[in-house]
């Protein structure tokens, strides 16, 4: 088997060839079109038609999702994908077998079937980016909700302002852009110099500002895993990004969690955090399970 997988965001499409065990023959990477959907159609055909023998199509994408129907009921990142029968269209352009699920979802799927997750019933699944995604995983399952929407945590209010702009909602907040910004606020950087590895090396240096920092997030963070586990009771929350490639953010967010059970006047289930299995490939690792489970 050989099949087409490909995970779409707002700026690039990760495009691989993989057979059933997961194995990658090819691999690329080309600019996400910003024109409208007629581009992205033609540029995923373009793709399948220069595999030539692929038995069909896998893709991530962000956006509210119905995988049963093929259709984008909210584009995220691509807004241009809004209500948008996206599997119709672009089965109109390569006549093959299609699945399109969310992204977050597919990283989940990873995780669940074949990553840190495989021994859990349920499970929740963090992906730290631009902002962050969230996949509830039910009996070793995605679990969706009536309206394809559960698990999406960017959209959770922060706070009770009437003002419901980007910074209201938890993943404009607290994505890594949000990060990046609040330390080269207190430096006085440039934020174009900043990224990751310039904090985590600046925390290893033991910089107080940029450990109040890492403090200042995580703790938030923390909040909000205490807030996931006292809903769902999960058996395990999986984390994943780009955050995750420095251990000191998962140590900081273990600490803060800790310390919320310790401080709280009640007897909770306390969420124990793993570490995703897969990275990058995760969410292309799990278009191809969501495929598999349903073609």
């Amino acid at each position: 088997m050989k099949v087409l997988v490909v995970d779409i965001d707002g700026t690039y499409m990760k495009y691989a060839c993989m057979d059933e065990y997961m194995n990658i023959k090819q691999r690329g990477k080309i600019f996400t079109p910003q024109e409208g959907r007629n581009e992205l159609i033609e540029a995923v055909a373009r793709l399948y038609e220069a595999v030539n023998d692929a038995e069909g199509i896998a893709i991530s994408m962000p956006g509210i999702i119905d995988s049963e129907n093929g259709y984008c009921a909210m584009g995220g990142a691509l807004r241009y994908n809004d209500n948008f029968y996206f599997r119709q269209a672009l089965y109109e352009r390569c006549k093959t077998k299609i699945h399109i699920e969310n992204n977050a979802k597919c990283a989940a799927m990873a995780e669940a079937a074949v990553g840190s997750l495989i021994d859990s019933a349920d499970g929740f699944v963090l992906i730290f980016s631009t902002m962050i995604g969230g996949g509830y995983i039910k009996d070793h399952q995605i679990y969706k909700g009536k309206h394809f929407a559960a698990g999406e945590v960017s959209y959770i209010i922060l706070n009770s302002s009437n003002n419901l702009s980007d910074e209201n909602f938890f993943g404009r907040s607290f994505g890594i852009p949000k990060l990046l910004k609040r330390y080269s606020e207190i430096k006085n950087m440039d934020i174009e110099t900043v990224d990751l590895l310039t904090i985590f090396d600046a925390v290893k240096r033991s910089e107080s500002e940029a450990i109040n920092c890492l403090q200042w997030y995580t703790q938030e963070i923390a909040i909000r895993i205490f807030n996931l586990q006292t809903v769902l009771d999960v058996e395990k929350f999986a984390l994943g990004g780009e955050l995750l490639l420095y251990p000191t953010f998962m140590e900081y967010v273990k600490r803060n969690l800790n310390k919320l059970y310790l401080e709280c006047p009640f007897q909770l289930p306390k969420a124990e955090l793993v570490k995703c299995k897969f990275s990058e490939d995760a969410n292309l690792i799990g278009a191809l399970q969501c495929y598999l489970s349903k073609i």
